[in-house]
């Protein structure tokens, strides 16, 4: 490369380094999970799980049943404090999604119950209200309330890691179908997290974020057999 050696040559060549090397080093990527190098994986979930999911089941042992899963078929048990049930299709459950980057819940929500806030920390996520009348809604970084009533065939998007929720505020039960850009997104349920962690998230903390006396906490983790 000739090169000059006044000080608009070098402020030349400089940026010329520099710009070939943004074209060698690609920007990263924002996707959840990196992307496969294979058509398919069928994730070993006898192995440990690693770094990019599961060990490839040898390809020898796949058949087409690795590549189907009927487990969001039938409705989830809803008799719980909360109401509601969640059903996962993520790899743990579905070995065939193992590097895909891709997973999917059924929520099941009887009449007054919640999918309580919680959040996924490794994925994105969207869904569709099959039945029923959902309030969804989420919380931002900044402490904005975003929420609205969804109806069937209503889709909502809930951004990576955001604190979020679904309630059925229909008189009848709701059935969501919600997808992940992750093969196991995660969840981090806040209430059982603060109330019901092994071992417990210690009172001096939880009154002094709570602004409440310890007799409140109490009473708060018995309901969660804490």
């Amino acid at each position: 490369m000739a090169t000059t050696k006044n000080q608009s040559g070098c402020w030349y060549v400089e940026f010329t380094v520099c710009l070939i090397g943004l074209l060698l080093f690609p920007l990263p990527s924002q996707s959840s999970d990196p992307d496969p190098l294979q058509d398919f994986c069928i994730g070993d979930t006898k192995s440990a799980l690693s770094v990019n999911g599961f060990p490839c089941k040898p390809a020898a042992n796949v058949t087409s049943d690795d590549f189907f899963f009927d487990g969001l078929s039938k409705e989830g048990n809803m008799s719980n404090p909360f109401g509601s049930s969640v059903t996962s299709g993520n790899v743990l459950t579905f070995p065939g999604l193992n590097t895909l980057g891709i997973s999917m819940n059924r929520v099941d929500i009887g009449p007054g119950g919640l999918n309580p806030p919680h959040s996924h920390p490794r994925a994105s996520e969207t869904g569709v209200v099959i039945n029923g009348r959902i309030l969804v809604g989420f919380i931002t970084t900044g402490n904005v309330f975003y929420s609205k009533i969804l109806t069937p065939g209503q889709m909502f998007v809930i951004p990576t890691g955001l604190v979020h929720f679904q309630m059925n505020v229909g008189e009848e039960k709701a059935l969501i179908f919600t997808a992940f850009n992750s093969h196991l997104p995660g969840a981090a349920v806040v209430p059982t997290n603060l109330f019901a962690s092994e071992p417990s998230v210690p009172d001096d903390v939880l009154t002094k974020a709570f602004q409440v006396e310890k007799t409140v906490i109490d009473e708060i983790k018995c309901k969660f057999g804490a």
